[in-house]
């Protein structure tokens, strides 16, 4: 099996699963026997959230085993998560730990000198514990500034029952798709939940297009040479808006945010989802989701497009969220700690508690797991290509201008030639 993600070194994903503001220099240490407390971000709200639940847990269970070390918890929605960091990284007032997202998105926090290395914690106590090529993905300059916890693609989820109501099977080309939305429009059924405030669902959409238009290497070679006009690229956009013009989309989609799109989907008010595996856990091992619904969500690849060059084994997705230390934190090497202990009891834990792939090596062979999760590693197994997230890929100030284009371009505001001609020159200037 080969699995590449350019930017991000490849993947070789399931086969080990199976086998098993700059800061102004260091801070100084708390002293030896000395209370303290680490602060701890993630972005995994509190609630109805199996993540942030094993995240408590592994925080008592350290607390428990560490006496005299108090772990913090701040617990915030994505997008707010995002926003914070970037607050705090202004003053210099990260938290000791926080999450992170890979490539790109690290950019910023690296060259402002805010992430310290954590090679020493990959040569120590997490030596040999990652899945091959993961933590490549945090690599900048020959440094490892986090360690990944999670890894994630993005199936379309569907709904088996309105699918079967409907006389429906999941498409495999994109006229299937299209007839598909036709049908459930039809019957009065949204076909797809979406959220367009949050541009990067949108962006799911997008680079699917533009993998099966224009195959496997299309999108990471056109980001990493500033090209973004191939005709190929101008072909995924023009399929994109010819999907809204077909409304496969909730009225008002533009305004929800993807958590409003996710309860849409859940409440059965929409029979198809894109989104990241990260969850799983709704569909299948969540106390908190009724067997009922977890007993009528499927998923399929993205559908093929005729006369394109992608493949259905060809996904969306990559490395998700890393831990990393504040390179000014006042308890620095009791932070590092925290993170080698979280990351193994987090890899032990993530597929039993809580339907999670986790980047770490687990033996799973001896493990009884939901049929989605078992269908979703064989996924991973047999996959071609997995390609990381565009809005990761790109720089910040071009991922920005990815955010806008593509709600520009789901809105109808800009033409798909012009898209792609602004998106060039935003990777252009981002160099």
């Amino acid at each position: 099996m080969k699995i590449r993600i350019p930017a991000a070194a490849s993947v070789m994903l399931i086969a080990a699963l199976l086998l098993a503001a700059c800061g102004s220099g260091e801070a100084p240490a708390a002293n030896a026997g000395e209370s303290v407390t680490i602060r701890l971000m993630s972005p995994w709200p509190h609630i109805g959230s199996l993540q942030n639940e094993l995240v408590e847990r592994i925080i008592e269970e350290y607390m428990d085993e560490h006496p005299g070390v108090t772990v913090s918890l701040e617990a915030l929605e994505n997008e707010l998560y995002k926003d914070r960091l970037k607050v705090l990284s202004a003053s210099n007032a990260l938290p000791d730990v926080g999450f992170t997202w890979a490539a790109g998105f690290l950019d910023p926090y690296v060259e402002g000198g805010l992430f310290t290395p954590l090679d020493d914690l990959l040569e120590d106590e997490l030596g040999g514990q990652f899945v091959s090529g993961t933590t490549e993905a945090y690599e900048k300059n020959g440094m490892t500034y986090a360690v990944p916890v999670e890894l994630n693609i993005v199936p379309v989820f569907y709904n088996k029952d309105i699918f079967a109501r409907c006389g429906l099977v999941p498409p495999q080309t994109f006229d299937d798709l299209k007839e598909v939305i036709r049908r459930l429009n039809e019957a009065g059924v949204t076909p797809i939940a979406l959220g367009g405030k949050d541009a990067w669902t949108l962006s799911f959409w997008f680079m699917y297009l533009v993998d099966r238009v224009g195959g496997a290497d299309l999108l990471d070679q056109s980001i990493a040479m500033s090209r973004f006009t191939d005709p190929r690229i101008v072909e995924a956009a023009r399929l994109t808006q010819e999907l809204v013009e077909l409304d496969a989309f909730h009225d008002g989609f533009m305004g929800m945010s993807n958590e409003e799109a996710k309860a849409a989907f859940m409440a059965e008010q929409a029979a198809m989802f894109a989104i990241g595996t990260w969850e799983v856990p709704n569909y299948t091992t969540n106390p908190n989701v009724a067997e009922s619904f977890k007993d009528k969500i499927g998923f399929f690849p993205f559908p093929l497009v005729e006369g394109g060059k992608g493949e259905l084994n060809n996904w969306i997705g990559g490395p998700g969220l890393g831990l990393f230390v504040a390179e000014n934190s006042k308890v620095k090497e009791e932070a590092k700690q925290f993170v080698a202990y979280f990351v193994k009891i987090w890899g032990e834990r993530a597929v039993t508690e809580a339907g999670i792939i986790p980047a770490t090596k687990v033996n799973t062979r001896s493990v009884h797991l939901p049929r989605m999760f078992s269908d979703l590693l064989n996924e991973l197994r047999t996959a071609n290509k997995v390609t990381l997230y565009a809005d990761v890929q790109m720089k910040p100030v071009a991922a920005e201008e990815h955010y806008t284009l593509v709600q520009a371009l789901f809105g109808g505001a800009v033409s798909p030639e012009e898209f792609a001609r602004r998106q060039e020159m935003a990777l252009i200037k981002s160099r």
